[in-house]
């Protein structure tokens, strides 16, 4: 009697779960999900072959014609502007504010003023757009905005419902994809993104995270984005350039934050009365600027700054002081202009630049272990996302020889930049969108 009674408890137990299981509706959301975390692979895979291209073009009409940059990257900004105002709202600079500021929102309509599919094919063709005219921008911000976009489009298709978690699945669906870097998509979303683990949804990120990237390894392959580099700190001596990139990679970075920030709140006030109707003309403006820089550099400071990175890896970049202040100006105008596109790729690259600065300075150090250093750094820095920051470099070089230091720089970096920026930079930018929504919200508004 006593077992008969415990096989009945077991079976009134199990019995939802299996019934749950069986669901043919669960299942039916779960392969739109997953095939939502597919086409975002897809997409971003795409996305970077477009953004190579756009780059390689633009650098090759470089080399035939130097002074090129100063017609076509003005033009160039002014364009691009003008299509995120007329057509593509929501679209603008780097993409993640909006999709942290759409895990805010509770109304559809203004969520979808931010995140969609329309907004996304805009980020995408607007960014490549901006690198192929010589923005000093990255995909890998837009990439965020376009994956959360594609995963909250068939999320809604398919009635799944957990929107906040479907948003950051979508995100670090795009980080992942776009860097080939599937456990810095995970961490991205928990620090940055959440700023907490949220266990409910832990699943649906990692699943998206893995079919995302898988798509992106399938066709890209396992490489990493900088090449393998064995490089370390070989001395007792060498680890002076720890505590040395630390604090500069956060002081820096702060600096960038700030100015980020402030002109975010600045140039909407300055422009909204004077020049507010003729924006166009400061993206203009600002478009010349970057060409101007680009001319003094040899074209250095145009694209994602990959390239320098590179170099900087190999210990070949030239003049790292003048690229480093060259191309910390060429991202703050860029962004100034209200384009799309982001910094992720073009702050690693101002990291390389100054890490191998340094380098130079002390002199006798591994190139690749300073330049990779310096990228954390600056990534740490200007994020505040220590973790991030770690996880992101030591994917994209695949040195393990350099795990304690990259992760030393890192936490000094974050709290160097925590002493002076007192806010992280996508979260304030973030909430600049929110602030425009509440203000706004009591005039009806019609989703894109």
């Amino acid at each position: 009697m006593h077992t008969r009674s415990f096989a009945y408890r077991l079976r009134r137990r199990l019995r939802p779960s299996f019934t749950l299981w069986l669901s043919s509706t669960l299942w039916r959301r779960r392969l739109v999900f997953w095939l939502g975390a597919l086409i975002v692979g897809l997409v971003c895979v795409i996305f970077a072959w477009g953004a190579d291209l756009a780059v390689h073009l633009f650098r090759d009409l470089l080399e035939r014609v130097p002074w090129a940059g100063l017609l076509v990257t003005p033009i160039g900004f002014g364009f691009c502007l003008f299509m995120v105002q007329r057509v593509f709202p929501g679209g603008e600079g780097s993409g993640i504010p909006q999709a942290i500021a759409a895990r805010a929102l509770e109304s559809p309509v203004a969520r979808n003023r931010l995140l969609s599919l329309r907004i996304a094919f805009g980020k995408i063709m607007l960014t490549v757009l901006a690198l192929g005219c010589g923005a000093s921008v990255g995909r890998e911000g837009p990439s965020v905005q376009v994956g959360a976009s594609i995963m909250l489009a068939c999320s809604r298709f398919a009635g799944l419902g957990r929107m906040r978690g479907v948003i950051l699945a979508g995100s670090a669906a795009g980080v992942a994809a776009a860097f080939n870097t599937p456990l810095a998509g995970i961490i991205f979303a928990i620090e940055e993104m959440s700023k907490s683990f949220e266990k409910r949804i832990s699943v649906l990120i990692m699943s998206a995270v893995l079919i995302a990237a898988g798509a992106a390894v399938l066709i890209q392959g396992t490489g990493s984005y900088f090449g393998q580099t064995d490089a370390m700190l070989g001395h007792a001596r060498d680890w002076i350039a720890v505590p040395v990139l630390g604090v500069m990679g956060g002081v820096i970075g702060a600096g960038f934050a700030l100015a980020m920030i402030g002109q975010a709140k600045a140039i909407p006030r300055v422009l909204g009365g004077r020049i507010g109707r003729h924006r166009v003309i400061f993206a203009v403006a600002c478009g010349l600027a970057v060409g101007l820089l680009g001319y003094v550099s040899d074209g250095a400071v145009h694209g994602t700054g990959y390239a320098e990175a590179q170099a900087a890896l190999h210990g070949e970049l030239q003049e790292p002081w003048l690229y480093l202040v060259a191309k910390l100006a060429a991202n703050l105008l860029s962004q100034a202009a209200g384009i799309a596109g982001g910094i992720f790729a073009p702050t690693l690259a101002v990291g390389a630049g100054l890490g191998a600065a340094v380098g130079d300075l002390f002199g006798g150090m591994a190139p690749g272990a300073v330049a990779a250093l310096g990228m954390v750094a600056l990534f740490a820095g200007v994020m505040q996302a220590p973790i991030t920051g770690f996880v992101i470099v030591f994917e994209m070089t695949d040195n393990h020889a350099m795990v304690v230091p990259l992760m030393a720089v890192s936490v000094i970096a974050t709290g160097t930049s925590r002493l002076l920026c007192h806010h992280p930079v996508y979260h304030a930018l973030a909430d600049l969108f929110l602030a425009k929504f509440r203000q706004a919200a009591h005039h009806p508004v019609s989703p894109p």
